[in-house]
């Protein structure tokens, strides 16, 4: 289930929870954007934008027009990015990671990742949604599986190789609509995959549930937290694939059709009052239910709760889609530090990377310390039981990964691969 601890004891450290959320298309400083083909449709991939470049501004008399004018001028952010999107994405792959390396049940309250990640992937479907259905759910499946067969590759072989013998449900390593199987060697790896398949099924469920949504927006939101409810109080789903699948699509739905409502511009037309009233009503009660309803484990953790993710999720996505849309928050500053922008546009472009790669990274991470114990000057000056050294070295690791795997997502997205993504232009010779 998908909501079980991912529990996992080496080297001392119970690690537990579960694991999230992937990318868009690399973000290319340049210092004029650069217009489209009446053709073109620009669409970032898996978490991008999807948006329609804007036509570049004319030209201004008298502006400079030699080279070196033109490099004294800071980068222009290529239409239709949202840094502020950008940087919940990235901040949520970083929650991500620290919570499988420190197992944390209060970091989902501080910081509820799945939910914002279902949230503005849900923008973005609605946005590319104005291309048709089935153009979309095909550029989506694209981007996404290829990166992820790549990753099953490695994981099924080394499952393979410690005695796993796979039966016809070998498919879903290869389109995962339901739980891919494996043993307990590989666990820790491949349960985190029950968020690509949540995501799977809101892409091709979405051309139903837009057309549903903007039938009548405000109703349909509040209901769509109905299915977790009745799931919770009226009928439990079966223990299997199934109930997995419909579990977890029950409690992000709401955050899903959030993502609708931000685009077709429904929560700025809502009244102030109402939206910060009900919000902080459904996180009130998300929390309460966490800490009156604990798992068996005894934790609060909303990970292990559906209900009280649904509601906690529900209320936290929801204040930050509205006040982006009341006060027209965009972080377009962040374009000024260029070392901290381009390690925002890198954690976009290769979220699904991270988020893959992330799980085998803190797993190596133990042998790895290991051998430092062998070391008398690591052993001495090293806090090597320390489990902020683990998490140094899990980035380490992740980043390590990035270099190596990343490029496939640049081919996913039929672009050309690129080492890292975001780097400034080469300079063409006078």
């Amino acid at each position: 289930m998908s909501w079980e601890q991912q529990g996992y004891q080496q080297q001392g450290y119970q690690e537990q929870g579960y694991g999230y959320e992937y990318g868009y298309s690399g973000y290319v400083e340049q210092p004029y954007p650069q217009p489209p083909s009446p053709q073109e449709y620009v669409d970032h991939g898996y978490y991008g934008q999807g948006v329609e470049p804007e036509p570049p501004e004319p030209p201004v008399p008298g502006a400079p027009a030699d080279a070196e004018a033109e490099e004294e001028k800071p980068p222009s952010r290529p239409p239709g990015r949202d840094r502020y999107f950008d940087t919940l994405r990235a901040v949520a792959l970083i929650r991500v990671v620290t919570y499988h390396t420190f197992g944390w049940a209060w970091a989902g309250m501080v910081f509820p990742s799945m939910g914002i990640m279902f949230g503005l992937a849900g923008t973005l479907m609605a946005k590319s949604l104005e291309r048709p259905a089935l153009t979309v759910v095909r550029s989506r499946m694209r981007r996404l599986l290829p990166p992820f067969w790549f990753w099953g590759v490695f994981v099924v072989l080394a499952m393979l190789v410690h005695d796993w013998m796979p039966g016809w449900q070998i498919v879903y390593w290869i389109v995962p609509l339901g739980d891919p199987p494996g043993n307990a060697w590989g666990e820790q790896a491949w349960e985190i995959l029950w968020y690509l398949r949540t995501y799977l099924w809101f892409v091709l469920l979405s051309p139903v549930l837009l057309k549903v949504f903007r039938s009548a927006p405000v109703p349909v939101l509040l209901l769509s937290l109905a299915p977790i409810v009745v799931f919770q109080f009226l009928w439990e789903p079966p223990d299997n694939r199934l109930g997995s699948a419909l579990t977890d699509l029950a409690t992000f739905l709401f955050c899903w059709i959030l993502g609708f409502a931000h685009r077709d511009g429904v929560l700025e037309r809502l009244k102030a009052p109402a939206v910060v009233v009900l919000s902080l009503a459904a996180i009130g009660f998300g929390g309460w239910y966490a800490f009156t309803h604990q798992a068996g484990t005894g934790s609060y953790d909303l990970d292990d709760i559906p209900l009280a993710q649904a509601f906690w999720s529900a209320g936290y996505v929801t204040l930050l889609m509205w006040a982006k849309s009341r006060f027209g928050i965009d972080f377009s500053w962040l374009t000024r530090f260029r070392r901290t922008d381009r390690v925002v546009t890198i954690f976009n472009s290769r979220a699904v990377t991270i988020y893959l790669w992330h799980e085998i990274a803190l797993i190596l991470a133990v042998p790895l310390i290991d051998q430092f114990w062998n070391v008398p000057a690591f052993e001495k000056w090293l806090p090597l039981e320390s489990q902020w050294f683990m998490f140094g070295i899990g980035w380490i690791l992740i980043a390590v990964f990035v270099l190596l795997c990343g490029w496939v997502e640049d081919v996913a997205g039929k672009k050309k691969p690129q080492l890292l993504p975001g780097g400034r232009p080469a300079r063409m010779a006078t």
